[in-house]
């Protein structure tokens, strides 16, 4: 049985307005300030994408990113990415105009919406394997892989408008706060007692609790509504 529902996403921005029009082209979206932060959205709910302002900019390589569909590179470059690295992979690495990692990949006729998948780094704790499926049973689905390959992932979510979430090992442990990632609607309750670690109780206005995930990666849980 699920725990909880995919709900949208989060970015976090030092400058929440410019990073919002970037990821509008990004992701084919339309965006609107909201206060200091950005809101992106798209046909449902769960296409929706907030733009967060932080006081913090950047400071390490992000554990959570997101992959996105592009007919072309040059419209990313003209919009205020970086490519990183265009040679290595099947995919082109890039930064957003704050720095921060995504990849692209090059479709002949990419969709109107372009976010592919979020892809989440692991170590130090759980490995891939462990955290995909702890995922996977929050969300009601299954875990998948490959064999000989040191990824996982979870697809086919229910209203989700994107493939779903990828999970590798990687060689370096989290040290800050992720400035990528996720919300759900579910029962706060169960995911802690499934694993999950309260971080912050909603209080003062805010009606969201904020938790972690076994391995540390934050994640905002929305109860649902009557």
């Amino acid at each position: 049985m699920a725990h909880a529902t995919y709900k949208d996403l989060c970015i976090d921005a030092v400058d929440a307005h410019r990073l919002g029009a970037f990821y509008a082209t990004a992701l084919g979206l339309e965006w609107e300030k909201d206060g200091q932060d950005a809101l992106l959205r798209g046909p449902t709910p769960a296409h929706t994408v907030w733009i967060n302002q932080v006081p913090e900019g950047k400071s390490v390589k992000n554990r959570v990113h997101i992959d996105v569909h592009t007919g072309d590179v040059a419209e990313l470059v003209a919009a205020g990415a970086t490519i990183v690295n265009d040679t290595d992979f099947r995919w082109i690495v890039m930064t957003d105009p704050e720095g921060q990692e995504f990849c692209a990949f090059v479709r002949e006729t990419p969709p109107d919406y372009k976010l592919y998948e979020i892809c989440v780094d692991c170590a130090e704790g759980p490995p891939a394997e462990a955290i995909t499926t702890w995922w996977a049973k929050v969300f009601g689905v299954e875990a998948e892989t490959e064999d000989g390959k040191n990824w996982w992932w979870i697809a086919k979510l229910a209203g989700v408008p994107f493939d779903g979430f990828s999970f590798v090992d990687v060689p370096e442990p989290k040290t800050t706060k992720n400035r990528v990632h996720w919300d759900v609607t579910g029962d706060r309750d169960a995911l802690i007692a499934a694993g999950a670690t309260l971080v912050l109780p909603k209080a003062d206005g805010r009606g969201w609790d904020v938790l972690a995930d076994p391995d540390g990666n934050e994640f905002c849980v929305f109860a649902p509504k009557d």
